[in-house]
């Protein structure tokens, strides 16, 4: 008998109420997806092709209502690693790391470092931080400046015929690299296999982790963080992936028109950079048709990547005992007031796919419509996997709509360096340094083009209180 009560003293020690899985700490296998909007059919589209993805979403939650903190690449990956509301810059975590001493690392870990310092192997290959592969230097791959110190056992990049992380991250087809990018085209479509374009290394790489990760994860569990760089530009893909949308018919640009008056509308300096062939989408919708085929090609060949890690994942039987979270970093125009690209305040720029699946989800392939942030990943982990939840996190924990999809969200705050802005079930409210008020009504036929803020000053400030009371 005190065997037996000791026995279960020890698992119940171990293994906390907290825990959904029964056996041991689940595995974590987290992707990343650049630039990819909400444009998928689990988000009730019907003209991009994600089998892999659309899956996924059958089997888990599809929150159709999440938000980025930042529409910037750096600064979304800073809250999604850190837990924290942060700097609004592409460098937000490499200025963390300049400020980091071992001990304020530890009093404030990120992430995967909290997952490390409880027993995780954590493994991060292509783009999980701003810089594929995690390092600095000038081309990405100084490994005495790593872009998240005491974060990962393995941070990792192949950079094939690309030659460095940076030759990777805005490379095309058989090593060509990026180096002046008004010399490189806009978008691009080569017979080949996936492996002709970065991702597919990528993916390789990453099967090759999950395969070793696998052999170790009854005793040893995982936090595999796989980062897919497609659909970020130049949009590159095989021809396979483009292929069925030659013909296709896309639905018209919404609210194609520039806005009027104060916003945070830019000239899509990051699009218009490259070469374009002297032709602007904006004015030329042949020319804008192309490039959201080719955009969309470039979400068809993420996914297939995607698909390869889920195979395998089910191959070593590793399904009940993982977490699969499926994240993009930030959304993408694609026409909407004119702009190709992020960087702006509008819904566009700051909605994108979230999708988190584990083998005890409660109404598996229900969606939530819950508004919610990327800053709530970091405590809904902790939460899953039975961790305590380091209290310097700014977010809070989804399980409860992970165990009712009807149960409600909270506000979601997203920044640039001259705006905030506030998003509601209802409304969006964007607040400028300069003063100026953008008002919203999303139940309006209307949405983001009309400015309500004249009308309604005094749902500006109770909504400009909220957004102050979350991030002064």
């Amino acid at each position: 008998m005190r065997l037996i009560l000791a026995l279960v003293f020890l698992v119940t020690c171990t293994f906390p109420c907290g825990n959904l899985f029964a056996a041991a700490r689940p595995n974590i296998l987290l992707i990343c997806v650049d630039d990819l909007r909400p444009e998928l059919a689990c988000y009730g589209k019907d003209y991009i092709r994600s089998p892999h993805i659309d899956r996924l979403a059958a089997q888990g939650r599809v929150f159709r209502r999440h938000y980025v903190q930042a529409p910037t690449c750096g600064a979304s990956r800073f809250t999604l690693l850190t837990g924290r509301y942060g700097p609004s810059s592409n460098a937000a975590l490499f200025q963390r790391a300049a400020s980091l001493t071992r001990n304020s690392a530890m009093a404030s870990p990120s992430m995967p470092a909290w997952f490390r310092q409880h027993g995780y192997e954590t493994v991060s290959v292509g783009k999980i931080s701003h810089h594929p592969g995690g390092r600095g230097g000038p081309d990405w791959n100084r490994d005495d400046q790593p872009e998240m110190p005491h974060s990962w056992d393995q941070h990792l990049l192949p950079a094939g015929p690309w030659r460095h992380p940076r030759g990777a991250m805005h490379g095309l087809a058989h090593g060509e690299i990026r180096m002046n990018a008004k010399d490189m085209d806009v978008f691009q479509s080569v017979e080949g296999a996936d492996t002709i374009y970065p991702d597919g290394l990528i993916a390789d790489e990453a099967l090759g982790q999950l395969d070793r990760l696998a052999t170790q994860a009854p005793t040893k569990p995982f936090f595999l963080a796989v980062g897919i760089i497609r659909p970020h530009l130049p949009f590159g893909a095989p021809a396979k992936y483009f292929a069925p949308y030659i013909d296709c018919e896309l639905p018209p640009i919404p609210h194609p028109n520039k806005p009027t008056g104060k916003t945070t509308w830019h000239g899509s300096g990051e699009f218009m950079k490259y070469n374009r062939w002297g032709r602007n989408p904006n004015g030329d919708s042949e020319f804008a048709t192309l490039v959201r085929k080719h955009y969309a090609a470039c979400v068809s060949y993420a996914d297939a990547q995607v698909g390869k890690l889920l195979a395998r994942l089910n191959e070593h039987k590793l399904n009940d005992k993982t977490i699969v979270i499926l994240w993009g970093d930030h959304g993408w125009h694609l026409g909407e007031h004119a702009i190709w690209g992020k960087h702006a305040l509008f819904e566009e720029s700051l909605h994108s796919p979230l999708i988190m699946c584990y083998a005890k989800l409660a109404q598996p392939g229900v969606p939530s419509d819950a508004v919610v942030e990327t800053l709530d990943l970091f405590p809904t982990l902790c939460d899953l996997t039975g961790l305590d939840i380091p209290e310097h996190l700014d977010g809070v924990s989804l399980r409860p709509i992970l165990e009712d999809p009807a149960a409600p969200g909270h506000v979601a705050i997203a920044y640039t360096g001259a705006a905030q802005t506030i998003r509601t079930p209802t409304h969006r409210m964007i607040a400028h340094r300069s003063g100026a008020r953008e008002l919203y009504d999303h139940r309006e036929i209307d949405g983001e083009t009309r400015n309500l803020a004249a009308e309604q000053p005094e749902l500006v400030e109770q909504l400009l209180a909220k957004l102050k009371s979350r991030r002064p």
